[in-house]
């Protein structure tokens, strides 16, 4: 059976690259296109697409807001956001607002075609990177002690072990350690994602460091 795909991005080459990619596939039919909320719906109203294909950060009415506007008038139409977005508040909220699934642009091609039979299929689709960050317990800054609370806001604010250290007055070792144990407790396994993640959720009460 054909799936019959709207796209709505705010960038005309974005759409055309994503419809060049999809229509390559013979069970994809990209039956129309919008630049907004309100020619998305009308679209929809005029195409009866199966599913929607939706940006986040468009001018106007936002993605999140759009998809409940097309829960709301179009109950049957599948909602699949397509964003460079990848805070789980974002994707909690698409959910909330009746997205079916939630796809990172810049995840493997192959990522937009199995989430789209996924959500077609009756499922729901997280990117890869999005599945790992859903899978840890939540309220995980709890774990911490706060002496890794205080390390690992330092480490939002780019310092390095060695400056770490000097400013907490403790040894490199201590602060590799604390590094370590933070990691550990946060399920994070590489120092690419640790940094991401202190840039991310480092804002307790006293904010970031200065």
């Amino acid at each position: 059976m054909t799936i019959r795909i709207l796209l709505v991005d705010d960038h005309p080459l974005v759409r055309d690259g994503l419809r060049a990619r999809l229509e390559a596939m013979p069970q994809f039919d990209v039956v129309a296109e919008a630049g907004g909320a309100a020619e998305a719906l009308e679209q929809a109203s005029a195409q009866t697409p199966d599913l929607v294909l939706m940006d986040i950060n468009m001018r106007g009415v936002n993605g999140i807001e759009a998809t409940a506007q097309f829960r709301e008038r179009f109950p049957d139409i599948a909602v699949l956001i397509l964003s460079m977005h990848d805070k789980l508040e974002y994707v909690s909220q698409a959910i909330q607002a009746g997205a079916r699934g939630y796809v990172l642009k810049d995840a493997p091609g192959k990522d937009i075609v199995v989430a789209i039979e996924t959500v077609m299929s009756g499922g729901i689709y997280y990117s890869a990177a999005l599945a790992r960050q859903l899978a840890r317990p939540q309220n995980q800054d709890n774990q911490l002690t706060s002496r890794e609370h205080e390390v690992l806001q330092h480490i939002a604010n780019g310092q390095s072990n060695k400056q770490i250290a000097r400013d907490l007055d403790l040894s490199v070792r201590t602060v590799e350690t604390h590094r370590l144990n933070i990691k550990r407790k946060l399920g994070i396994e590489g120092q690419a994602e640790l940094i991401r993640y202190a840039v991310q959720h480092a804002q307790f009460e006293g904010g970031k460091p200065e």
